[in-house]
């Protein structure tokens, strides 16, 4: 991982310290150094920022006014000579406030800091991006027409060699279509199916009794295979 950051700083010597600092950090990529806010505005209308080390006492701008003009705010971390503007970095909420002269081991702290937000914040995008929604339905060949059936209608599903019936509520007749039932089953929502044998999947809401060697929907009397015996059992919570 590494965090792009600009240096924002009127005093030269003070620029080319945080520069040093900035290169002991090795997730750190110093994309500019800037002598007052509108080099860095310049900057990050030019490129992608995630950090800004920012100083507070400039000419035209401050560092404060600085923050406060900008519409799209990356990490910020304060460093200044004053510690009376802690207050008001905070509440423009500032990932950290170091004060002049700055020991490597605080700058660290203070990028440690910004590194962990970072992440924090990355996470949740990712989750987001990444998770698909369970599916609602999925359509299968029978009757020479696509089929939509419902998962929340399911009750029960047969393997029969290439076949599948799938039996439903509201229709005493199940479906029947060409299909592995391996396939069907990377369709259901596992915490709402299981699969008790190698040839039959259970919707867990419709289960009205347990055994040890079968599962009932009502009078119906279903067989557990000796691969699916834990899986049932962690069910009922004995296992």
């Amino acid at each position: 991982m590494v965090l792009r950051c600009i240096a924002v700083d009127d005093e030269p010597l003070a620029l080319d310290l945080l520069e040093d600092n900035i290169k002991q950090v090795p997730y750190l990529e110093l994309v500019a150094k800037c002598a007052d806010a509108f080099e860095a505005i310049k900057v990050l209308e030019e490129n992608t920022v995630d950090l800004i080390f920012l100083d507070i006492q400039m000419p035209g701008l401050t560092g404060l006014q600085f923050i406060q003009s900008l519409q799209h705010k990356p990490m910020i971390i304060l460093i200044t000579a004053y510690e009376k503007y802690a207050l008001q970095g905070f509440d423009l909420e500032v990932t950290d406030y170091l004060v002049k002269p700055v020991a490597l081991p605080r700058f660290i702290k203070a990028c440690n800091k910004a590194k962990e937000l970072y992440q924090l914040k990355q996470q949740p995008a990712t989750t987001a991006a990444t998770a698909a929604p369970a599916p609602e339905f999925f359509f299968v060949n029978a009757d020479y027409s696509l089929l939509k059936i419902n998962i929340a209608d399911i009750i029960w599903i047969e393997a029969l060699k290439d076949y599948i019936r799938i039996h439903m509520t509201g229709t005493a007749k199940p479906v029947v279509t060409r299909m592995p039932l391996k396939q069907v089953e990377e369709q259901l929502n596992p915490a709402k199916f299981i699969r008790i044998h190698k040839s039959y999947i259970i919707a867990v809401a419709h289960i009205t009794a347990i055994r040890k060697n079968s599962v009932f929907i009502g009078t119906m009397e279903l067989p557990v295979g000796d691969n699916y015996r834990e899986a049932v059992a962690a069910l009922t919570g004995t296992k």
